[in-house]
């Protein structure tokens, strides 16, 4: 009976409105019976209320290519073999459908597009042509990657990813000139429809829709590849066209028993790979774009291993990851030595590309220092210290060729876990911005390449500087001094004593086997018994470090500052006292944080007045797509969930928004603050922050409902 409880969880929760949160919470990536299964995947799939559209279709069936898709239908109902009376009725929902899609999305047929073979196991569900059609549709804009085709995106990525977990594997398939559209083009173009049989499809799709996770394809082929790599190296000396069979057919190996741990193995190297990776290639690969050979917004066909953001990084690195599974990384600064001495970061080992060529014995002891350092900074728990090497150059193309060099070293003796820092040092430079003196190392100004770069531009901005007036300058001061707690609390994890560093680094390159012990030490220390020595101070805002002044019986006064929001750290402020006031408690209502509805219909609430859509900015520099909503009271935050729904991050009055800053240099990057009057000055409580496309009209907008609301309050007063 316990073992049937979640079943019967399932069918109350599908009696209700649920959605794909609730159903993977009750079957946690369990199989279906076949009764439950359309109506859990119509939820899964957002398709559960959406209209009629084949009643849009009709029926004639002319398109230039009539001929051929029927022709297609009629070859593959005689390989599955269908009773006759099947037959015919499968053959004219196929024909008719694939037509109406045709047409209503003005896309050209193509044999072999997987379009078919993905279709057929919805028509075994049995439900009617439109509920079909809905979830062929679905499934095609949610999960199958645009530009299914030969030397496409999608396999460039994919080989990314073969070449990271196993680049003995990718090496052997490379020299046979195997690319991965050559064997796996139908596994994405139909999530191996085409390959495995009815039943293995239908479970692996009740798992595949439950975790919502578009790349999860990527990963199953990986599994694919990774369980067979005995038998696929062992055919090295066999012809390519007996190996492109041979992949092609290994899905064809699945038992319905082998799905859960498939997919669960999927899910573990998804885990165990680098995140930013689907950031980086979400728009490209699910994005919105046409489908007719139009080139693809980005290309990582010349990419030499899996690229890492500079966001990922940074985040990785300060933080305590509980899951030992989870990606470390171990960052390896490969620009020249005086370019490192002008800057980097604490945890970063130092390779210097240079030597590769210039002195090859001296280049070989400091990559022995390096494995060595890794090692013993994995055994001690390191923040500085994970299997998963991601090397850094310059940023600058004509340098970091010699640190190319340094990574295909590492790949050609099949290193596993190789990744290139996105941007080099130039990504880091800029990441943290007014923070550098708190978060590089030895970072010297008039030394280093970046700051060089830009002394144009800081010597113009000095000029204007100078003609701030006094409070304006003091008041600039008083906010580069307040900081983040991101990024103190970066600082901190980061710091180390660097003098010790420096000489166990030395020793561990000039006695590599003596030095091996203190590996560790040299890669960082261990990040969490710094932070036990350097605990992070807490700064509240007090009304003698004001950032603006509101007067005693004046409205609520707010402005567009060009400031830098040096003080912005993207989370709650507790008070001095410890006590929530009154003010910023009414910023969270209850009930309304957290909710999950449905997008389209909460943008069509006769409350808003204006919706923007825009990328909410988390101080770890993670961005959401996110819509900024303005009712006549409020301010809302909805960020976008997958299938249409969203949910709501934030509601803040808008009479509690004191004042609405702009970056100087990026103009649509706005930071709403809120608070309430202290004595002569502010308190700030809280802060969000968004990228906002035009934002002047945002701003504009939210201001002229302020004002509205101050003066609505002011006369019921």
């Amino acid at each position: 009976m316990d073992d049937n409880l979640w079943l019967i969880e399932l069918e109350s929760a599908l009696l209700d409105d649920c959605n794909v949160n609730d159903i993977y919470g009750i079957c946690q990536g369990k199989s279906l019976p076949e009764a439950l299964r359309p109506d859990v995947w119509q939820v899964c799939l957002d398709v559960r209320h959406k209209s009629d559209q084949m009643s849009l279709f009709n029926e004639i069936y002319d398109l230039p290519f009539q001929n051929k898709l029927r022709e297609d239908c009629q070859k593959m109902l005689e390989r599955i073999g269908n009773d006759d009376e099947d037959k015919v009725s499968v053959l004219s929902d196929l024909e008719s459908i694939l037509t109406f899609y045709c047409k209503n999305r003005n896309l050209q047929y193509e044999t072999d597009n997987g379009w078919i073979e993905l279709l057929l196991p919805l028509l075994a569900l049995k439900l009617n042509r439109s509920e079909t059609y809905n979830l062929f549709e679905a499934i095609r804009d949610t999960y199958i990657p645009k530009g299914c085709k030969p030397k496409g995106n999608v396999f460039h990525v994919f080989r990314l990813l073969i070449l990271y977990h196993d680049p003995e594997l990718c090496t052997m398939l490379d020299t046979k000139k195997i690319s991965p559209d050559l064997y796996s083009q139908q596994w994405f173009q139909c999530l191996f429809a085409s390959s495995c049989s009815f039943s293995v499809i239908l479970s692996m799709w009740d798992l595949y829709f439950q975790h919502a996770d578009p790349f999860l394809v990527f990963f199953l082929g990986l599994i694919i590849l990774i369980n067979g790599r005995e038998q696929i190296l062992a055919l090295k000396d066999s012809s390519k066209e007996q190996i492109v069979e041979f992949l092609s057919n290994m899905p064809c190996a699945l038992e319905p028993d082998d799905v859960v741990d498939f997919c669960l193995l999927a899910q573990y190297y998804s885990m165990k790979t680098p995140s930013s990776f689907k950031t980086d290639f979400l728009k490209a690969l699910y994005g919105k774009q046409n489908e007719k050979g139009t080139p693809e917004e980005c290309s990582v066909s010349q990419a030499l291993c899996l690229p890492v953001s500079v966001y990922e990084l940074v985040e990785n690195s300060s933080i305590d990851l509980s899951s030992t599974e989870a990606v470390r990384f171990f960052l390896v600064d490969c620009r020249p030595a005086e370019q490192y001495n002008a800057g980097h970061l604490s945890t970063a080992f130092h390779l210097d590309c240079n030597l590769m060529l210039q002195e090859p014995v001296a280049f070989a002891t400091a990559v022995q220092g390096l494995l060595s350092a890794q090692r013993q900074s994995i055994e001690a728990n390191s923040n500085a210290g994970g299997e998963h090497l991601c090397f850094m150059g310059s940023g600058r193309v004509e340098e970091d060729q010699y640190t190319h060099m340094v990574v295909a070293s590492f790949l050609q003796k099949n290193t596993k876990y190789v990744s290139l820092l996105s941007g080099g040092y130039n990504a880091i430079h800029d990441y943290f911005g007014d923070h550098m003196a708190d978060c590089l190392e030895d970072h010297e100004p008039k030394k280093c390449l970046v700051c060089t770069r830009n002394s144009t531009g800081s010597l113009f901005e000095g000029v204007q500087m100078r003609q701030k007036t006094g409070q304006q300058a003091k008041r600039d001061s008083s906010s580069k001094q307040g900081g983040s707690d991101f990024f103190n609390r970066f600082s901190q994890v980061m710091k180390f004593k660097t003098a010790e560093v420096k000489g166990k680094l030395l020793d561990i390159i000039v006695n590599p086997t003596n030095g091996a012990n203190n590996a560790g030490s040299a890669a960082g220390g261990d990040g969490n018994n710094q932070a036990n020595q350097m605990p992070v101070q807490q700064r509240h805002v007090s009304a003698a470090e004001r950032n603006g002044k509101r007067y005693r019986n004046v409205a609520p006064v707010f402005s567009i500052d060009d400031e830098h929001d040096g003080d912005f750290d993207g989370g709650n402020h507790a008070l001095e006292d410890g006590r929530e006031s009154a003010a910023n408690a009414a910023t969270k209502l209850p009930g309304d944080s957290k909710e999950i509805v449905t997008l389209n219909n909460y943008l069509k609430s006769p409350d808003i007045m204006n919706a923007f859509k825009c990328q909410e900015v988390h101080m770890n520099g993670y961005m959401y797509d996110s819509h900024l909503i303005i009712t006549p009271t409020h301010l809302i935050v909805l960020r976008e969930m997958p299938r249409g729904q969203a949910q709501i991050i934030v509601r803040r009055p808008l009479a509690s928004i004191v004042k609405i800053t702009a970056k100087k240099r990026h103009r649509d990057l706005i930071t709403f603050k809120y608070g309430f009057p202290d004595g002569d000055g502010l308190l700030i409580t809280d802060m969000d922050r968004f990228l906002i496309p035009n934002a002047s009209e945002a701003t504009a907008i939210v201001s002229k409902h302020i004002v509205q609301t101050l003066d609505d309050s002011a006369k019921l007063t």
